[in-house]
């Protein structure tokens, strides 16, 4: 292992970016695959608890300590019909879902997941349909989740058991509806009237909840970033969040430029960061609106058009990524990236959370965590408090797709009331260790408290069932603070995370 050229990141507590908002470390789960039925539920499971959820899913699951859920989709929410997934389980019709060309048999609905989201202790974030479904359908369903009793919708949910209003605060506006894939697709005129007229609605009946409003499905879309300011324009003032989604991959094989993604990434933030302060201007508003990253992650090995088919059966093997080592670097850097763009980015939801390119997979009665589990996990447990702007001197690499990129990616944390600190590096080197050297200029910590590291010397390699802890994070000898600077050696491919004390 050769040396590369050392490193120095200066770090200043007052130096804030933001306050982190915690639904940043949020998910998302969609009646696809086996995402919901042999994932989440499973009551034929040796696992499942009396409420046919798997008890191994909910430990991992909270562990990973997600502060929001999204549900139910994703495309399949824009041919889902609410009121078939509520009430006795015998009387749930089972339908055809187009979204993925499957047999859907209802017998996970609102409730089991509003009981999901109480189990693993997280925030419901709940999706209605902008396809097929009418703005009467939205606002039915807001008021079957929050409305007191004495109505039909309400009056439904306390015979089916909940009498006290759930309280459901996060709202979709649909699903990715500048996609001609969408069942009900529209363009952007036609979406932003929908949304504006549903949103409407829905507040009526609580006009405490938070909407997410239709943004692009990816900053590859030809209407894109029109779309998105056309949307704003005709919903500015009813919603608080504009939705993005990214999914990444290396289909060319070219690790160099794969590690350096969160270029892109940054760009694909700061170019919706400009929308909102341009309609904001535009519209003469007061009124703030966040971005929400509701669905990121590495996708592109089953991407093949039989991943997507169902070939209508009950909870087909959909997209059942196999993730390894510079996946799971690439995520550590998105989550730095949602850590460096905490102004503008306030939710983002991994999609998804179980067996659909997600960090947990599960074959039969057995539970496997993936490469990606470590970083989400990490930093979903350390990242609190403020968003820090490190000044970061690195050796730098080219790149094919990027150009010159610097050879660490880094952000930082820090929690003034429990007086610690996070900082999470990743080394995109594949061959080079790096010395870094980091100094605090204003607070100057007493110890490094803890240190762990996630690393490999090859890319491609990966958990698998027969070798389920190749990848994982390790804790690593907490390097000493000396007037207030520490040194610490970087391996290459690597994600690195201390926690520091004040």
């Amino acid at each position: 292992m050769s040396q590369s050229s050392p490193a120095r990141l200066y770090i200043d507590t007052k130096r804030v970016v933001s306050e982190i908002s915690p639904l940043l470390f949020s998910g998302f789960a969609e009646h696809m695959g086996r995402c919901i039925y042999q994932g989440i539920y499973d009551p034929a499971s040796k696992h499942a608890d009396q409420n046919g959820l798997r008890k191994d899913v909910l430990a991992a699951l909270r562990a990973l300590d997600f502060r929001s859920m999204r549900y139910p989709g994703g495309n399949f929410l824009s041919g889902y019909r609410w009121e078939d997934g509520i009430g006795p389980k015998d009387q749930r019709p089972r339908r055809r879902e187009l979204a993925w060309q499957s047999i859907e048999t209802n017998q996970f609905g609102t409730d089991e997941f509003l009981q999901f989201c109480s189990e693993i202790n997280t925030e419901p974030m709940l999706g209605v349909n902008l396809g097929t479904g009418g703005i009467q359908d939205a606002a039915n369903l807001v008021e079957y989740c929050n409305a007191p009793t004495g109505t039909h919708y309400s009056d439904l949910r306390a015979e089916y058991g909940q009498r006290n209003p759930y309280g459901v605060r996060y709202w979709c506006l649909g699903n990715e509806m500048d996609g001609p894939w969408q069942i009900g697709h529209l363009d952007a005129v036609e979406y932003g009237k929908k949304a504006r007229e549903a949103a409407k609605l829905m507040r009526w009946h609580d006009d405490s909840i938070e909407l997410v409003l239709c943004g692009s499905s990816s900053s590859q879309m030809p209407t894109y970033p029109e779309w998105d300011r056309v949307a704003l324009e005709f919903c500015w003032e009813k919603v608080n969040y504009h939705s993005m989604h990214y999914y990444a991959g290396n289909p060319n094989d070219d690790t160099p430029s794969y590690l350096a993604l969160s270029a892109a990434l940054e760009d694909y933030v700061d170019t919706l960061a400009g929308v909102l302060r341009y309609v904001k201007a535009k519209t003469r508003s007061k009124h703030d609106v966040y971005l929400s990253w509701d669905e990121w992650n590495v996708w592109y090995k089953a991407r093949e058009s039989s991943d997507l088919r169902g070939n209508w059966a009950e909870a087909p093997h959909l997209i059942e990524e196999i993730y390894n080592l510079e996946d799971a670097l690439v995520v550590a850097q998105w989550l730095s990236v949602f850590l460096r763009k905490a102004d503008v980015l306030k939710i983002a939801c991994l999609a998804q959370i179980v067996n659909v390119i997600a960090p947990i997979l599960t074959r039969g009665d057995e539970l496997l965590q993936q490469a990606t589990f470590y970083p989400i996990k990490v930093f979903s447990q350390m990242a609190r408090g403020d968003s820090l702007d490190v000044l970061v001197e690195s050796p730098r690499y080219e790149t094919s797709e990027y150009g010159d990129m610097p050879l660490l990616d880094v952000s930082a944390t820090h929690d003034a009331a429990g007086a610690v600190s996070a900082i999470f590096i990743v080394n995109r080197s594949q061959n080079d260790d790096v010395p870094v050297e980091i100094n605090w200029q204003d607070a100057m910590p007493t110890r490094v408290a803890s240190a762990c590291q996630l690393a490999g010397d090859d890319p491609k390699a990966a958990n698998s069932w027969d070798n389920p802890h190749q990848l994982s994070t390790q804790a690593i000898d907490p390097p000493p603070i000396v007037d207030g600077a520490t040194e610490l050696r970087l391996p290459p491919l690597s994600f690195t995370a201390l926690e520091v004390k004040f």
